[in-house]
């Protein structure tokens, strides 16, 4: 799943890339008709709902004035980051079942065909239920307190499986504002080495390093708002799943000393 994930964001970022150097083809004669002209009034605003220019055009421009290096490694972040919390939502929702039924399916097993019965059915159910289940069932005739060891381990076990991944989309949701932050300064550096070379300080190269500089800040700052709302929802999941996983746990154990 992983691996087809990752072709799929490579796949992404090909066609974000040949989309760019269209933009970029298309838009190299009209930046050589206005290079002496300033005509703020024909800058496109993508937030403009009432221009006639398309959203994803408005977006490839800011895109291209925003640099294009700090801004791919910015789509980068963006694309790897949504494979990831794609693929985790995924696992999380094929691991999450009805716990309760599943407790009550694992008893009436356990009275009908005893240990053999419950640890079939543990075996034929997907989820970490039913693997913390299954490995407590195996040391049945070991005593409940070694059972309920093994329920503790394997619970870990499984707790860290759901985690998996997390810390590397935690990763691109603080790199991406990170980039972003160092593409102003470097754009505000190039601002002012294009003060110094000018010998005056005109209002356009101000005004236009700064809108390049701060368009990065822009681009990373929505990268990470968007990565964090998909973290977050990972880990509302993620807790739901736990506290199925300990509440099934503590059933099982009474299901088991009341025999």
């Amino acid at each position: 799943m992983k691996k087809f994930f990752m072709v799929l964001a490579a796949m992404t970022l090909l066609v974000v890339s040949a989309n760019v150097a269209s933009a970029q083809d298309g838009q190299a004669a009209p930046a050589a008709a206005t290079e002496q002209v300033a005509a703020p009034s024909n800058e496109v605003n993508p937030f403009d709902v009432k221009s006639e220019v398309p959203l994803h055009q408005a977006l490839k421009t800011k895109f291209i004035e925003g640099g294009a290096g700090f801004m791919s490694l910015i789509i980068i972040c963006l694309i790897i980051g949504l494979a990831l919390a794609i693929e985790r939502i995924l696992y999380l929702t094929f691991a999450k079942t009805n716990a309760k039924k599943f407790v009550s399916q694992v008893e009436d097993a356990f009275k009908k065909g005893g240990v053999e019965a419950a640890k079939d059915l543990c075996r034929e159910t997907r989820g970490p239920v039913a693997r913390i289940f299954y490995d407590g069932l195996q040391h049945y005739n070991e005593g409940i307190d070694v059972v309920e060891k093994h329920i503790v381990s394997a619970g870990s076990v499984e707790q860290s499986r759901l985690e998996n991944g997390l810390s590397w989309i935690s990763l691109f949701i603080a790199i991406a504002p990170s980039l972003g932050f160092l593409g102003t300064v470097i754009g505000m550096i190039q601002a002012f080495d294009a003060i110094q070379a000018a010998g005056d300080i005109s209002p356009n190269v101000v005004a236009g390093g700064m809108k390049v500089a701060l368009i990065t800040t822009v681009g990373g700052l929505i990268v990470a708002m968007i990565l964090q709302v998909f973290y977050n929802y990972i880990l509302a999941k993620i807790d739901s799943i736990t506290i199925d996983m300990e509440e099934s746990s503590i059933d099982l154990v009474d299901i088991l000393t009341k025999k």
